[in-house]
């Protein structure tokens, strides 16, 4: 495995293009660059060695980032650890799969804290960094997202995002927000939000009811540092679906539980252009700039999933990136961007009912539509 006395960013990083930044760096790092819409499982992505970071590693380019953020997976072999690095970009980290630690220098102080699978958390901006894997037996995998493809599309240089000794003391973390402690305070919207920097475990954390996304669902939102990426968890119960909704890019949804699948369509689209992707744990699925999508719990235990994505409280809006969160909750008729269920293609229910009944889940959804007394089977169109 490379270490960090062998790489060197003055002589190693590579110069970018002016036409695409981002692709110009990603291409240089000689790892797997997965494309489209959705990875089924991230547990069994390929990788191959990272030179740069250290270990293993895959980048995740999916469509609906927009190129505004990106995902990449990384392996820990047993017993080693990542080089160190820093850079000018924004990061949060989920932990797919072993146990570990990070450390964290911010200005004159270190900081290091434990984490296993589920955990998440962020690294401040430009913080000095470094990933350890605390198994002797074990791998370690987890899942980044960043605003890499931004920064570097801004500022065009790899010394610049790499090697830059800017220290951004304004947005460290306190010491007891890498423990899991952190505050809880509602939004403006009647969301719950969590801040902190490090939730120990995103697969059982507690979450409260948020019904104006439909069907007895419940979410909590979190704040990870002083981040303009935010985060989500998200669970609705066995025979049930979210209500239709549209937003900004880079929205990357992990399932966590369940088992079940999306519907993806333009705004302007018809029926025949919706696109199903199944999932279960271990899918990532990242819905396109301002394509509807919808969510369907068709399996026979609640469906939980974790979305890393723009859209901080703390830092506002960033024009054309962040979502509308006030519209997310509001119908097309209030001026929002979700499909109220009154309103949604018929053969959406139909086509539910019937995976439920495959799975031995029993749907639930009858309730919301009091006006509909038969069903039809096909949803061709």
């Amino acid at each position: 495995m490379t270490t960090s006395e062998n790489f060197t960013p003055d002589k190693d990083l590579p110069i970018l293009s002016s036409t695409d930044a981002y692709q110009t760096f990603i291409e240089s790092e000689g790892i797997p660059i997965v494309t489209g819409f959705f990875v089924e499982d991230l547990n069994k992505l390929e990788m191959a060695p990272w030179a740069r970071v250290g270990g293993l590693g895959a980048y995740v380019d999916l469509d609906g980032n927009g190129h505004t953020n990106d995902a990449y997976v990384c392996e820990i072999p047993p017993g080693q650890s990542l080089n160190p690095e820093r850079h000018m970009f924004e990061k949060l980290i989920y932990v797919l799969s072993g146990r570990g630690a990070t450390s964290i220098t911010l200005g004159d102080r270190e900081q290091t804290f434990e984490w296993g699978p589920g955990a998440v958390f962020s690294i401040p901006v430009n913080a000095p960094h470094r990933h350890f894997n605390g198994s002797g037996a074990e791998a370690v995998r987890f899942v980044a997202v960043t605003s890499a493809p931004l920064v570097m599309s801004i500022f065009n240089s790899t010394k610049f995002v790499f090697d830059n000794e800017f220290v951004f003391d304004d947005r460290f973390t306190s010491e007891k927000h890498n423990t899991g402690d952190g505050t809880l305070w509602q939004s403006t919207t009647g969301r719950h939000v969590w801040e902190t920097n490090f939730v120990p475990d995103v697969v059982n954390f507690k979450l409260f009811s948020l019904p104006r996304r439909g069907a007895g669902g419940s979410n909590v939102t979190f704040e990870l540092g002083y981040n303009s990426l935010a985060a989500h968890i998200s669970e609705f119960p066995v025979g049930t679906y979210k209500k239709a909704h549209w937003h900004g890019p880079g929205a990357h949804v992990f399932v966590l539980s369940g088992q079940g699948y999306s519907l993806l369509w333009p705004k302007d689209g018809k029926r025949e252009d919706r696109i199903r992707v199944d999932w279960k744990p271990g899918a990532l699925v990242v819905p396109p700039n301002e394509w509807f999508h919808q969510h369907f719990n068709g399996g026979a235990t609640p469906a939980r999933y974790l979305a890393l994505r723009w859209g901080s409280h703390r830092f506002g809006k960033i024009a054309g990136i962040t979502p509308n969160t006030e519209g997310a909750d509001k119908s097309l008729e209030e001026g929002g961007s979700q499909i109220e269920y009154s309103f949604e293609d018929p053969t959406v229910l139909d086509e539910f009912e019937e995976e439920c009944l495959k799975n031995a889940a029993g749907p639930q959804m009858r309730q919301f539509f009091p006006n509909r007394t038969s069903f039809t089977v096909d949803i061709g169109s």
